[in-house]
């Protein structure tokens, strides 16, 4: 009987599931891995700084508004150092995004080693508009002459 018409012992039974594992892993660890190269660049290099090689959002140039994102670069530098309060003043929406990002990247790996594969869950329509509308409401709210409420 050859070597391969033999049935799977416990201990290649083992090692086939640790390889289906890892063959799981690999799209969500290089995501991790992407994320978190990103944030080490910029962790590396202050956006800030005026030799910054990052460049300026035009949106404030033409218009005189803050976007969205305006503001992000600094804020996950500020976090990267552990600034919070930094980051928060920075962009908030940004700090909130990348705590949302960092858990769905924890649980797309987690949920793929475990074998949960199929669909991921997409929120409803209701939740995306509630979305849209938030960010809608973060741009006018950060662009009115207020001061900003923890000042």
């Amino acid at each position: 009987m050859p070597d391969s018409a033999q049935p799977p012992t416990v201990r290649s039974a083992a090692r086939m599931t640790v390889r289906v594992r890892a063959r799981r892993a690999a799209a969500p660890l290089a995501a991790l891995g992407t994320a978190g190269a990103a944030w080490a660049v910029v962790a590396a290099v202050d956006p800030g700084a005026p030799s910054s090689p990052y460049p300026a959002c035009p949106l404030p140039a033409l218009t005189g508004w803050q976007c969205p994102g305006c503001g992000g670069l600094r804020a996950a530098h500020a976090l990267a150092h552990g600034r919070l309060g930094e980051a928060l003043a920075s962009n908030a929406l940004v700090v909130l995004a990348a705590l949302v990002l960092g858990v769905a990247l924890l649980w797309w790996l987690v949920r793929e080693v475990r074998g949960r594969t199929g669909a991921v869950p997409v929120p409803a329509a209701p939740y995306r508009w509630a979305l849209l509308g938030g960010m809608a409401a973060f741009t006018v709210l950060r662009n009115l002459p207020l001061p900003p409420p923890w000042a």
